[in-house]
């Protein structure tokens, strides 16, 4: 019997536990391609996994790592032959299906996209879910028609993953953007990638009312409950947002005011 290491989670009478253990390759779930697992991230919904801080995992064992980037050594997949790079984010894996936390992986094959010419698989993580994330709440903002002229964005947990790149997205292509954080020691860092403005996250942290100053022409937020609810009030007539996390809360303490007097739209974006 073949074995791999990889990062498990199981969960007994006492609770969960995680350790790194060995795994055999027989107990992989169904999928048409294997592949070696090179590359992955850790994001907030594996840290919510592995801490059992919320019910991410849905099966035990469970195998973490919502995304990877590897080589195939296993298809049936009519699209897939061994020795492919491919990249995997999302469909469930260290949810319901075994994740990238371990050396090996066996997938469906229609789960896969493969690695763009010029990227490593370091690289394709290096940017990862967090990355692919931000990308989708860029585009849904410039679909709404938002351009630099619009106005500034606002981006809150400016230094995490999704908060960094969208940042340097949005700088990069001429917006200017307010970086909203708790880490006022990354000022320089936010800075550097291209923030014109940084404000502390107090200031989306207070009462929630139906309306304030138009502030920003859109948004980019992380946080869900209190912060995006006092985004959305401080969001300039026509303008949108784009909701990707839940680092707040999942709740959403908000009127219809900035959606029915100001027409601001907000984008949900699941990644």
């Amino acid at each position: 019997m073949s074995g791999f290491k990889a990062i498990v989670i199981r969960k007994g009478d006492s609770g969960q536990s995680v350790e790194l253990s060995d795994f055999a390759e027989q107990d992989l779930m169904d999928g048409d391609v294997t592949f070696r697992v090179e590359w992955s991230t850790l994001n907030y919904k594996d840290g919510l996994a592995v801490t059992g801080k919320a019910p991410v995992v849905r099966r035990f064992p469970m195998i973490p790592g919502i995304d990877g980037a590897g080589t195939v050594t296993a298809s049936s997949h009519p699209d897939w032959k061994p020795g492919d790079k491919v990249i995997l984010n999302g469909w469930g894996c260290g949810e319901t299906h075994l994740g990238m936390y371990g050396a090996l992986a066996r997938v469906k094959g229609d789960w896969l996209v493969p690695l763009p010419d010029g990227l490593s698989l370091r690289d394709a993580m290096a940017i990862g879910t967090a990355g692919y994330t931000a990308m989708l709440c860029v585009l849904a903002l410039e679909r709404h028609g938002l351009t630099p002229a619009s106005g500034p964005i606002v981006v809150t947990g400016a230094a995490g993953g999704v908060g960094s790149v969208a940042i340097a997205l949005l700088a990069n292509l001429g917006f200017t953007v307010v970086a909203a954080t708790g880490r006022p020691q990354e000022a320089d860092y936010l800075k550097r990638l291209g923030a014109s403005e940084i404000i502390p996250r107090d200031e989306l942290t207070g009462p929630v009312r139906p309306l304030g100053k138009e502030r920003w022409a859109g948004g980019i937020d992380t946080a869900g409950s209190v912060p995006l609810a006092n985004l959305l009030a401080m969001t300039r007539y026509g303008g949108a947002v784009a909701a990707c996390g839940l680092a707040a809360g999942m709740d959403l303490p908000s009127s219809v005011a900035p959606f029915i007097l100001r027409g601001v739209c907000l984008f949900g974006i699941d990644s």
